[in-house]
């Protein structure tokens, strides 16, 4: 499995639309600070095909250390959940796997 960065899909996108790598990269950070920005507000997003974006609570629990075994309270906090559009879905649940590489 290899990983594709920002900056990977940033010159991408200039190669395909013949912007400079600056624009497309400035472009993609507003679009995410954008999501970040409803997010932070408790607003749902919704990407037709892609997927949704939205907060949901954890609950408050108890936790264990698993160097002491002392028991330890963790409080409720919000959680972004991602749940696959179905476009995605289709596209990666039928994409051939390729096996772990070997250890």
């Amino acid at each position: 499995m290899q990983t594709t960065t920002k900056r990977d899909l940033c010159e991408k996108i200039a190669r395909k639309t013949d912007n400079t790598h600056m624009v497309v990269k400035k472009t993609i950070q507003m679009f995410l600070d954008e999501i970040i920005g409803e997010l932070s507000l408790g607003n749902r997003i919704e990407l037709r095909d892609f997927g949704v974006f939205e907060i949901r609570q954890r609950a408050a629990r108890k936790a264990r250390n698993p160097r002491t075994g002392e028991v330890a309270f963790v409080p409720s906090k919000n959680v972004v959940v991602f749940k696959v559009g179905k476009l995605m879905r289709e596209k990666v649940g039928n994409s051939p796997q390729t096996p772990p590489p070997a250890q």
